[in-house]
């Protein structure tokens, strides 16, 4: 490949790059290049990493790399996520399902979680022992998290959980789930609780299918199951029940970002090896960049996918600082995941009958960044939010 991704846009480095943060991103995409990419197409056929490799990916300090270190992380900001996360997209190993455990799942065990949650769960986390996820969606409840069905019912000092989930990233894989469950369905949004279930032994937890979706092949997708399953009250998130609404409401807009981090990242390989193959593809006895309208799609792409850089880090900047306000991380989620899906389509096209074969990557990143504008939030409900500002 000529120019790196993380080159092809020219953009300056922004504040938030510290000396340190970039060090992380280098590492990891060695890390990433050696230990993830050679395996990467087994992994796609077997639908799910191996668990060695997050246990490996935790000896290299890319798990927990923003908890604090006396809780077993590295004492990083959401800098040190976001350097992690672009190298996954810039290297292209994309269904590898630690952005979620290290800036979702493990944020709500650090911001609700007693001394003595964190001090259990979040260093087996940081070296892989433990690999998380968010159990929200269900059947009949998507984007809409106030349709959540899953009850916990109190018994003594336990909680009895009933209910299903779907679409659960990690979910072969994850033996920490933040449940997102109903403890007084009379309250609606005010009865919703967060819970934590350690699956290793648990009675009454099954996974369902690992779930056969159009792309990102390689992350484990799950149906979850919870039968009577009985955990102690003590696995509650937070100081009483019902917060779990204003949690995951506080919490969402990191998600929101960390989407649209991913989404710029990998607009920008998508550029940089389309750049590559149409100085090299011949067409009518000449090279495809030489075309009028290849120098055109390219130059569009390269504005918008720059515009998007820039808004992404300003985003990341105001994430640091703590400013960065529901309303924005919603337009960074739906505009760059929305960008992402156009110039993915366009770098398509510029590879001709070639970009549709699976063999080349630019296929492969055709299907895995559609789904970007579904999870987190789909785009539509941040078009709802963002409007509900004006």
């Amino acid at each position: 490949m000529g120019l790196r991704p993380e080159e092809v846009l020219g953009v300056p480095k922004p504040d938030w790059k510290t000396d340190d943060v970039v060090m992380l991103e280098e590492m990891a995409t060695k890390f990433l290049e050696a230990e993830v990419l050679p395996h990467y197409d087994r992994f796609e056929k077997q639908e799910m990493f191996d668990r060695s490799v997050w246990e490996l990916a935790g000896e290299n300090g890319l798990l927990c790399a923003s908890m604090p270190e006396e809780y077993g992380g590295a004492g990083g900001t959401y800098a040190h996520e976001s350097a992690i996360l672009e190298a996954i997209s810039h290297v292209g190993v994309d269904g590898f399902g630690i952005a979620l455990h290290n800036s979702i799942v493990a944020p709500y065990i650090l911001h609700y979680g007693s001394e003595e949650q964190k001090h259990k769960w979040l260093p087996k986390m940081a070296t892989g022992e433990l690999i998380g996820a968010i159990a929200m969606t269900e059947p009949g409840a998507g984007s809409d998290l106030q349709g959540v069905k899953t009850s916990a019912k109190r018994d003594g000092n336990h909680y009895v959980i009933n209910g299903s989930k779907t679409f659960i990233t990690n979910g072969q894989l994850a033996n920490l789930i933040v449940v997102v469950a109903k403890t007084d369905p009379a309250q609606g949004a005010k009865g919703t609780s967060l819970i934590i279930v350690e699956t290793d032994g648990q009675e009454g937890f099954e996974r369902g299918r690992n779930l056969d979706k159009i792309g990102l092949k390689s992350n484990d997708t799950s149906e979850l199951f919870f039968n009577d399953v009985r955990v102690p009250t003590s696995n509650l998130l937070g100081t009483e029940e019902g917060q779990g609404f204003v949690q995951l409401m506080q919490q969402l807009p990191q998600e929101r970002l960390q989407i649209g981090g991913t989404a710029i990242a990998m607009a920008e390989r998508a550029i940089a090896i389309t750049s590559d193959y149409v100085k090299e593809r011949k067409a009518f006895g000449k090279a495809v960049i030489d075309f009028q309208n290849t120098q055109f799609k390219l130059a569009e792409l390269k504005t918008e996918a720059t515009i998007g850089r820039v808004f992404y880090n300003h985003c990341v900047e105001r994430h640091v600082s703590g400013g960065l306000d529901p309303v924005t991380a919603s337009m960074a989620k739906y505009w760059l995941s929305d960008l992402q899906n156009k110039v993915v389509d366009e770098c398509l096209q510029l590879h001709g009958g070639y970009g549709y074969m699976n063999e080349y990557p630019i296929a492969r990143m055709f299907r895995d960044a559609r789904v970007q504008r579904i999870y987190g939030g789909t785009n539509e409900i941040m078009k709802l939010l963002i409007a509900r500002s004006l």
